[in-house]
């Protein structure tokens, strides 16, 4: 009997609620956007939904623009590595922002494979806002 195959589909994207890590329960998205301002704690990604995926290793990217550390070195991409915890799995792969939010604009790029094969590639635009309205309700 032939093996079913993985299924994996990006549920949204974009802008979420503050998503605590460790936590079983994901961010609900605010606004399906690739545009995203930078202002401090917003976060931003996205969340695939994994279906017949059980055991299967899922490798993730975000490769920032170039942000220094607290010595002045530019951080290297920042990734990892998580296992598909059940046959029906929701999985939260984003950033946030944090202090100073100016070092953070440009190209965010968020990467996912799923069992070795590309699942998703997203790139986020982050820009300072020009004005308060371009600032989320809930966050000013």
């Amino acid at each position: 009997m032939a093996k079913k195959k993985i299924e994996v589909n990006i549920d949204s994207y974009g802008i979420y609620t503050k998503w605590e890590r460790g936590s079983k329960a994901l961010p609900k998205i605010r606004k399906f956007t690739k545009e995203v301002p930078a202002v401090i704690d917003i976060e931003f990604g996205y969340i695939l939904e994994i279906k017949r995926g059980k055991g299967k290793k899922i490798e993730f990217c975000i490769d920032h623009p170039q942000i220094p550390d607290d010595e002045g070195n530019i951080r290297p991409p920042f990734d990892d590595v998580e296992y598909v915890g059940s046959n029906d799995y929701r999985f939260f792969i984003g950033d946030t922002i944090w202090a100073p939010a100016e070092n953070k604009v440009g190209p965010w790029r968020i990467t996912t494979y799923v069992d070795g094969k590309l699942a998703a590639d997203i790139t986020f635009d982050l820009k300072l806002p020009s004005s308060p309205e371009e600032i989320p309700e809930w966050l000013r």
